[in-house]
């Protein structure tokens, strides 16, 4: 079996039998069709977007899509019959926990107001929520949210996981609206399905006890930016948002100017923790096709 990865890696370790491409030697955006027809385990570069996704097209024997983050939903068009999808399930575990927890404490502990205030050299002392003491469910209890409700175990706050399944000690998702009202803090880290979109909607989001706290890393529409923008400047909750709906967030868009809102450009995967863990899974999982094990984190097959 001829094998051609490429990845974004120059110096990936890949076994003999796997010839290694990369940008150092196949440019995707100039390089012949021809060469590009050869791949068979494509590798997208990381935050490379639709367009380190479009590149696949040109690749008519790929037989395994490896992505480097763990979303996923955006590939699934670019699959052709008898290709495998594989997803990053693990490697943006920590940077994406503590994202999550700092987003959290940022928009309890009024962090958004400091630094407006630093901007004017003011000392606008007032008090604000604990992130101690609160009671935080998770909606999205894969490998991420267990992540997180690990790394939360040292502080002093009340965990509630909800997943679909409500394995591993997870409530099912048919516990969350009654439980809403009482979670000071709710972060979202679920895939973004036909499920999950608009899963906060404006009847949700009214759920949430006054001064709660909204953290979203997990994918923008997965709460609807209107509701959310109104529950905001009503005053009555407060968000850390990691992705937003549209994404990229325009210049101009209400959310921006939203009260009580903190907002990252998506960087909750993008930490120097990636390089090593992205490049370790992409390196198993070739070694595996290589040697005709099975591949982990299949999430799709065309």
């Amino acid at each position: 079996m001829s094998i051609v990865i490429w990845s974004q890696w120059d110096d990936l370790e890949v076994p003999s039998n796997v010839k290694r491409l990369s940008p150092s030697n196949t440019d995707l955006l100039t390089a012949a069709e021809a060469d590009l027809a050869e791949i068979t385990f494509y590798v997208p570069a990381y935050m490379g977007g639709k367009l380190a996704l479009e590149h696949s097209r040109k690749m008519p024997k790929m037989e395994v899509m490896q992505l480097p983050n763990a979303g996923y939903e955006d590939a699934i068009e670019y699959l052709i019959p008898g290709s495998i999808l594989c997803n990053a399930r693990g490697v943006h575990d920590a940077s994406t926990a503590e994202l999550a927890i700092g987003l959290a404490i940022t928009a309890r502990r009024g962090f958004a107001d400091f630094m407006v205030a630093q901007s004017k050299g003011e000392w606008a002392h007032k008090r604000y929520p604990s992130f101690s003491d609160s009671k935080i469910g998770i909606v999205g209890w894969g490998s991420i949210g267990q992540t997180l409700a690990h790394n939360l175990s040292s502080f002093d706050v009340e965990v509630i996981g909800f997943s679909r399944s409500g394995k591993d000690g997870a409530l099912t998702m048919d516990k969350l609206d009654a439980l809403l009202p009482s979670l000071d803090i709710v972060i979202l880290v679920l895939p973004l399905n036909d499920e999950s979109k608009n899963l906060f909607d404006a009847r949700r989001l009214a759920l949430l006890k006054d001064g709660a706290t909204i953290v979203n890393v997990a994918r923008g529409p997965i709460i609807n930016s209107e509701a959310l923008i109104a529950e905001l400047n009503s005053g009555r909750i407060t968000a850390g948002l990691d992705v937003t709906d549209p994404e990229p967030l325009p210049q101009g868009h209400p959310l921006w100017s939203a009260k009580n809102c903190i907002i990252a450009p998506h960087v909750g995967g993008d930490s120097t923790a990636f390089n090593r863990r992205g490049k370790k899974l992409v390196e198993d999982q070739i070694a595996r096709y290589a040697n005709g094990e099975g591949l982990i984190n299949i999430v799709a097959r065309g």
